[in-house]
């Protein structure tokens, strides 16, 4: 096994380049704002950025979502090609949750999802049992966000894409309850809590470097683990979907001030909104162990590992003072792993791990040009 060590731009994935895209993205998508009106609509510019575009029609908050699962999918079919396990199932039910969970970061609960499968052969789809796994997998995340599945769009791109793999993405539009607002951070004061509730696993980011270190290995994704269970199938082990919680947080009146769903750029994304505040953190939930084994074949110290893969968070709720009980309370009433780890305070905008001694700086994330990230 190579020693050397590895990191996500070695492993093909830029994010220096990417984020630049987003910004640019983000300015050409502000000037068609707009043009919502003629329907009766108007867009919530200080939604740009944000994990889900957020409009109002009708007199009703909406929000929009577009995500995708990255190229996990290559890990379920090299784990069906080796070890014939078939885990298109779970990581069906990744896409969806990496959907719906940015979707409800907004305070939008999910009313329908659209699939996008794109194949580099039709011929994918004539392995019955891959297929069947991954339908229903779909339509059990659906199930378990309360939405419906409304369609979607599987094309065959030859030249494209491999002919052995598939592309999973999808949309969906959620609706902010009545009664409630849209969360996109114009709460957040110093003295907030915030409450980290626990990551199964890889979840849907970090994929392309966890290919590349298990190419390292002499069994690959069949290497073992401590524990006993391979890496491969440690590495599709489902996300987790974080949607009941938020239901339940808006239903009983929770003053969540912001949300941020723990993916790229790792806990990074505890300073998402674009404000002058510090985030303190004095607890962290226990790293999973297929996180740990990547973190140590890849050589990265704790600012790097906490800044490219979740380390064990996988989503940041943000509320007024004395209220991070109840919501460790409705989590783990709901089977999810919750801590009240930190705090908001005045400051620069910076995330401090105490635990670790790392520091992240303001601009270290950079990914949009009004009220934070993404598009």
């Amino acid at each position: 096994m190579s020693t050397e060590s590895a990191s996500y731009r070695s492993a093909g994935v830029d994010y220096e380049a990417l984020d630049a895209a987003k910004r640019l993205a983000i300015d050409k998508a502000l000037s068609t704002s707009p043009l919502l009106g003629a329907t009766g609509g108007r867009a919530l510019d200080s939604s740009r950025g944000e994990p889900a575009f957020v409009f109002e029609l009708g007199g009703r908050a909406f929000g929009f979502v577009v995500e995708g699962l990255g190229t996990k999918s290559i890990v379920a079919r090299e784990v069906l090609e080796g070890q014939g396990i078939n885990r298109f199932g779970d990581v069906a039910y990744d896409t969806v949750a990496a959907i719906l969970n940015d979707l409800c970061c907004v305070g939008a609960l999910p009313l329908v999802v659209n699939a996008y499968f794109a194949t580099g052969a039709s011929e994918w789809y004539r392995h019955a049992a891959r297929a069947d796994a991954l339908l229903e997998g779909w339509r059990r995340a659906c199930a378990d966000a309360g939405c419906a599945w409304g369609g979607g769009e599987s094309p065959s791109l030859p030249g494209l894409l491999d002919e052995r793999d598939i592309e999973l993405a999808g949309a969906a539009v959620g609706v902010v309850p009545e009664g409630s607002a849209p969360i996109l951070g114009q709460e957040l004061a110093p003295g907030d809590e915030i409450v980290i509730v626990a990551s199964s696993g890889l979840h849907a980011n970090g994929a392309s470097l966890a290919r590349l270190l298990a190419g390292r290995l002499a069994n690959g994704h069949a290497t073992t683990l401590p524990s006993g269970v391979t890496l491969g199938e440690a590495l599709l082990e489902p996300s987790v979907m974080y949607v009941p919680l938020i239901s339940a947080l808006l239903r009983e009146g929770v003053s969540v001030t912001y949300i941020s769903h723990v993916t790229g750029h790792g806990l990074l994304k505890l300073m998402r909104p674009a404000r002058p505040l510090t985030y303190r953190i004095d607890r962290l939930p226990p790293v999973p162990e297929v996180l740990s084994f990547l973190v140590a074949r890849a050589g990265l110290d704790s600012h790097a590992a906490y800044s490219t893969f979740n380390m064990g968070s996988g989503c940041a709720i943000y509320c007024a003072q004395g209220q991070g009980a109840d919501i460790v309370a409705l989590a783990e009433g709901l089977g999810l792993h919750a801590l009240l780890a930190g705090r908001v305070e005045k400051g620069p905008r910076q995330v401090i791990l105490e635990p670790l001694g790392v520091r992240f700086a303001g601009a270290e994330l950079e990914l949009g040009t009004n009220s934070q990230p993404g598009v």
